[in-house]
């Protein structure tokens, strides 16, 4: 079956001026254009709009979509299991987050109090399954399942003060990363001291004990794996490299 631009943007939902976009940037090119000037779509642009839709719901850019899609090893069917993946995972999250809200309103109707630590169990309980997902298997490869059990234990275990200190603390190492990078500071400065002892602060609520030689080789996966340098680069590139650094000259 064939669709005139007008035709799949009613089937899709996308407006004809994204549809003339993603032609324009080669992202979706229709199958044909008639004598009229008219884009007529087929089976496979179909397809590929699916696919783009799906993508674009997962937060990824346009440039990106289409370099996956025009990629030669791309595999539809295995692409579309990791979307089901990704969804039943976000799916997962916000059912999370539904249930400490009916549980925050079911309190406030009640007029009761509710506990502090359920007040902020689903966030834990999303950054710890995050983490797992994204970084668990590495960090259980180098420093075993015990230690990556205790430091979920110990996230789930802050109480409300300590887990908005642990974040405000985060917040504070990656900023002064940024202004050191910015400025053009060795890590070997005292800035770099101060940095180190901010990120074994930060550590230490979740890591127990954060030696000298774990404290570095915990820094050292910040350059090792782009998830990681892509955390602290995200606004300056260089953080992570900064961080490995100061940690390896300054952690005792």
């Amino acid at each position: 079956m064939e669709y005139s631009i007008h035709e799949l943007s009613q089937l899709s939902g996308v407006s004809p001026r994204t549809l003339r976009w993603y032609h324009q940037i080669g992202l979706l090119k229709p199958a044909r254009t008639g004598e009229s000037g008219y884009r007529y779509y087929g089976p496979e642009q179909v397809d590929r709009l699916q696919d783009i839709l799906f993508y674009r719901a997962l937060g990824v850019e346009l440039g990106k979509i289409r370099e996956c899609l025009d990629s030669s090893g791309f595999d539809r069917l295995e692409t579309l299991r990791k979307h089901l993946a990704a969804l039943q995972q976000e799916r997962e999250k916000v059912d999370r987050l539904i249930q400490s809200v009916q549980q925050t309103i079911q309190c406030e109707e009640r007029k009761e109090t509710m506990k502090d630590q359920e007040k902020f169990a689903a966030f834990k309980k999303n950054l710890v399954k995050e983490n797992e997902e994204k970084y668990g298997k590495e960090v259980r490869e180098k420093y075993g399942d015990q230690a990556a059990d205790q430091a979920n234990a110990s996230l789930m275990g802050l109480t409300r003060e300590e887990y908005e200190a642990w974040n405000a603390l985060d917040a504070e190492v990656r900023e002064k990363l940024e202004a050191a990078v910015r400025a053009g500071i060795s890590p070997d400065s005292p800035e770099g001291k101060e940095i180190c002892r901010l990120h074994r602060r930060w550590l230490e609520a979740t890591v127990k004990p954060v030696t000298p030689q774990k404290h570095k080789g915990i820094a050292q996966l910040y350059v090792l794996d782009e998830r990681f340098t892509a955390y602290y680069d995200r606004a300056i590139p260089g953080c992570a490299q900064f961080l490995r650094d100061a940690v390896d000259r300054w952690a005792e």
